[in-house]
């Protein structure tokens, strides 16, 4: 469950992590889906035989299924602000894919707080890193800067 902190106490959790969800299984069907709703049926996602003779040995799952999941796995590990009345997703600064996500895998986030600004409107725009872990995997399946506009009431 994320922490809640007032708006002036944002400054103090710059630079540190805010969070870490559970792990969360990446199996067949979901990749099945995923690709089924994107219209994006390359055959490393969905084609376990064809998959196999790739350098991946098995199907992998789309890049930007591992992303969309951002909003579940980091929501519970970014903090809430005091008074706020919602978050809006204002997009991302940077994402970069570094690893596949191989099917059956375990993924989870971790998050980082990196930058708040007062906007106009009763608004702050923040910033978190959120990294996202491939269970007994060395290296991330992605790093992400995602922002989100959150909005305060009164």
């Amino acid at each position: 469950m994320a922490e809640t902190v007032s708006k002036d106490d944002l400054q103090n959790y710059i630079g540190k992590e805010t969070g870490l969800s559970d792990w969360f299984l990446i199996d067949q069907d979901r990749i099945n889906k995923f690709a089924d709703v994107t219209e994006d049926h390359q055959f490393i996602h969905i084609d376990k035989e064809a998959a196999a003779k790739t350098p991946f040995g098995t199907t992998i799952a789309h890049g930007f299924l591992t992303l969309s999941l951002l909003s579940h796995l980091a929501g519970k590990g970014m903090l809430a602000v005091e008074g706020a009345v919602m978050g809006i997703n204002y997009g991302c600064d940077k994402v970069r894919f570094l690893s596949p996500v191989k099917v059956d895998s375990e993924v989870r986030a971790r998050v980082k707080l990196t930058e708040v600004s007062e906007k106009p409107g009763n608004r702050l725009l923040i910033k978190n890193e959120i990294t996202i872990e491939i269970k007994d995997e060395k290296h991330p399946a992605l790093i992400a800067e995602w922002l989100t506009m959150v909005v305060i009431g009164g």
